[in-house]
């Protein structure tokens, strides 16, 4: 079960998107470091379909992504919501997973970042960060995207 917090439009998170992040809880990694340990708790509202066709409904024509912030305590129903959200609104899809595990069908995905945080090493800005964040493709080979050039810079 997917439950989340809070969600906001946002601009950074996946290049050239207009992006609804949704932050979830019941986070399992505990990163040290983590801007939000808030959401390793066990609190928020379920993510269900009923739910997300009501968040959605407001930022419909307004955004071209949506991306799950979370989730690695239910991957398979990451996979299930992607797979909703793709076929029902034909938006973007991406998933920020602090492992290192691809989806296991990566067939709903636009994006994927993987990689748990490392504050040592720094978020995907940085030069020695060990996340990544990969471009689904059609044939659906990846590309490792890059977000250290200057088109990203805060």
């Amino acid at each position: 079960m997917l439950k989340y917090y809070n969600y906001d439009i946002v601009f950074q998170e996946i290049p050239d998107e207009v992006t609804l992040a949704i932050n979830l809880t019941c986070c399992p990694n505990r990163c040290d470091g983590c801007h939000s340990p808030h959401l390793w708790e066990d609190i928020g509202a379920e993510l269900t379909s009923d739910e997300i066709d009501a968040i959605l409904r407001s930022y419909l024509g307004r955004i071209t992504c949506v991306c799950l912030m979370g989730g690695d305590n239910d991957k398979n129903a990451v996979e299930a919501m992607a797979a909703y959200i793709k076929r029902k609104y034909e938006l973007r899809f991406a998933w920020y997973s602090g492992r290192e595990e691809f989806p296991s069908n990566i067939e709903d995905f636009d994006y994927v970042k993987l990689g748990r945080y490392d504050k040592e090493k720094g978020g995907l800005k940085s030069a020695d960060t060990n996340q990544r964040i990969y471009k689904v493709n059609d044939d659906f080979s990846l590309n490792v995207v890059e977000m250290r050039s200057p088109k990203f810079k805060v």
